[in-house]
């Protein structure tokens, strides 16, 4: 069957400036489905949501499945799937229907795949118990399941115990999912397919990839094992590789601190088999946005396998970045030979990010016992022709007094920042020797108040 399926993943889609995330890519690969006769059970939603093109589009594709394993098995499409495998068709929205029986006639199995409407809720339990039911145990064929699916579970009992009894027993799942108008839970998928999970499921937002998706999945199960598998991944240049850790099959090295090199010497040559490998990666460059983890990443193997891998993205959050002060512009010297010392005359040095800071103390006059007071304080710069610019405002809640009878508050010490490069008071906004003018305006009102508008209550 070659290489079924290739997966690369992320474990976080959003990091910040300087943040680490794993990477895991994923194969699985199964032997040749002429010399390995299979049993294959597609598994094919049809509830309501997969009205219009996406049934059109499963459609297309249950049958170009059908075409490439028919020819996969006796070298032709004969209409006949041959070599002793065979194909059968489930659907299911209430309930699932047994629309096939495990046959080899093509025309049989497209006719099938042509009848179904959509319409109705989702029952993945009730399919994968159909499916599970059309294998006979006592064959010697391999069997796998390929589950279609464009939405969560509406209907029918729990499906995670039955597609773990169908993998307990043998049965090799496979998982493609469209997110529909109702989304998909892709670790449903995952729980539900063959382990690695990244190596068994697929999913596209786009219905018109149904055809391709399928495609794919049939060109590879109908290839045979891979074998002298090299993988050669390389990260950004904004991402490093901090550690890799050991592959559940073949050797893992660090060729430099943004490549590795991965290879296995056979996979699934004998039998269905996965494969994964996870390293850590973290960013290193002080830039925000959707970033791309790799910049490439390439697969060989004898068989010559085509495999392609996702290339997942995550957002990184830098914050907002500010340098107001630039780094100082060098003055080269030389020193010649033999000399102990040297004078130098370098120029002028200036003073940096020059500005002030104006304090303000207010006295709030007659403040009742046991009332807050919201405070406002608002801060503009005049210039030489009256206008005003705005310079800050600061809120202040001043607690409540409890003594007896009303008083002044004294709120000391209300701090506004002015950096010279906003004078406007017509010096020059390189010194602090000019003087600027401000103007301040003071809003003071109770907070507490024991005022009820008719018919409110507080």
């Amino acid at each position: 069957m070659g290489v079924n399926i290739s997966n690369k993943t992320v474990s976080t889609d959003r990091i910040d400036c300087t943040g680490s995330l794993q990477v895991t890519l994923a194969l699985s690969a199964s032997p040749d489905i002429s010399s390995h006769p299979t049993d294959i059970v597609l598994i094919l939603d049809r509830s309501g949501s997969m009205a219009g093109s996406p049934l059109a589009n499963l459609k297309k594709g249950a049958k170009k499945f059908i075409d490439i394993i028919d020819e996969a098995t006796d070298g032709s499409q004969d209409g006949n799937i041959g070599s002793g495998s065979r194909i059968g068709i489930v659907s299911f929205s209430d309930t699932a229907t047994q629309n096939t029986q495990l046959i080899t006639s093509v025309a049989a199995l497209k006719t099938a795949v042509d009848s179904l409407s959509a319409g109705g809720s989702t029952n993945h339990a009730d399919a994968f118990t159909k499916a599970t039911e059309l294998f006979n145990p006592q064959s010697t064929n391999a069997r796998v399941m390929v589950m279609f699916t464009d939405g969560k579970t509406t209907a029918g009992p729990n499906p995670n115990p039955i597609a773990a009894a169908a993998r307990a027993a043998g049965i090799i799942i496979y998982c493609i999912g469209l997110v529909g108008a109702d989304g998909i839970d892709v670790s449903v998928l995952n729980e539900w397919a063959t382990d690695p999970d990244t190596s068994h499921v697929a999913v596209t937002p786009d219905d018109a990839q149904l055809e391709d998706l399928f495609a794919d999945l049939a060109a590879n199960i109908s290839k045979p094992g891979a074998t002298n598998i090299v993988i050669n991944e390389v990260v950004t240049p904004n991402f490093i590789i901090t550690g890799v850790q050991t592959p559940s099959k073949g050797i893992a090295s660090l060729l430099t601190s943004t490549a590795l090199r991965w290879t296995i010497d056979e996979l699934g040559t004998t039998a269905n088999e996965g494969a994964s490998l996870s390293f850590f990666v973290k960013h290193v460059t002080g830039t925000s946005g959707t970033e791309p983890v790799n910049q490439s990443i390439t697969y060989t193997d004898t068989e010559h396998n085509q495999v392609v891998f996702p290339a997942p993205t995550v957002e990184v959050d830098c914050g907002i970045v500010i340098e107001p002060e630039a780094c100082p512009e060098p003055i080269d010297i030389t020193v010649g030979e033999c000399q102990d010392s040297i004078e130098y005359e370098i120029g002028d040095a200036y003073l940096e990010s020059l500005g002030r800071i104006l304090q303000l103390d207010v006295n709030i006059r007659n403040v009742c016992p046991n009332r807050r007071v919201a405070l406002g304080i608002i801060l503009t710069e005049v210039d030489p022709q009256g206008n005003e610019y705005p310079r800050g405002m600061k809120t202040i809640t001043v607690p409540a007094h409890h003594f007896p009878t009303c008083r002044d508050v004294l709120v000391r010490c209300i701090k506004f920042v002015l950096p010279e490069d906003l004078d406007v008071s017509g010096g020059s906004p390189e010194a602090m020797c000019n003087s600027r003018n401000f103007r301040a305006r003071v809003i003071a009102h109770n907070i507490d108040t024991d005022f009820q508008c008719c018919g409110s209550v507080i």
